[in-house]
């Protein structure tokens, strides 16, 4: 069986974007006292950012002394799946304009816990690969 050349895509940013805009869960990265560190975190998509709310605590920490962070969010099905991966600026939004603005994107906590600050990740860079799912290929006639 022969390789299969479209098996993974690069994604353009803005497939990346309506991909990251059909989902809500993603997970940030972040360096907290020296240990790299990773938290999952509903978000959306909002005028090419990633927007999401957190409370006090080692999330908000981590982003305040370390603006720069990743940020990946996937999907699959059956057939097929995608994963999108954000380099990018992480900075809590204090401004009543930037709140407001985050308010109209609706994030909502997914558990029953406060959670009153907004944070907004801008791309420096941004990928994103497409996978469509299927046997692994032989190798000389063996199976792979």
């Amino acid at each position: 069986m022969p390789i299969e050349q479209d098996a993974v895509r690069v994604l353009t940013d803005d497939q990346a974007w309506d991909l990251l805009s059909s989902v809500s869960l993603g997970r940030l990265v972040t360096n907290v006292g020296g240990q790299m560190e990773i938290f999952p975190v509903n978000f959306a998509a909002q005028s090419n950012t990633i927007l999401f709310r957190t409370a006090e605590g080692t999330k908000l920490f981590g982003t305040v002394m370390n603006e720069q962070v990743l940020f990946e969010a996937d999907d699959h099905t059956v057939a097929e799946g995608w994963s999108v991966i954000i380099r990018g600026t992480a900075r809590v939004l204090t401004t009543t304009g930037e709140i407001h603005e985050a308010d109209s994107a609706q994030v909502m906590p997914w558990v029953p816990t406060e959670k009153l600050r907004y944070v907004r990740i801008t791309p420096d860079e941004m990928s994103g690969r497409h996978f469509r799912f299927g046997p692994e290929p032989t190798h000389g006639g063996l199976p792979g």
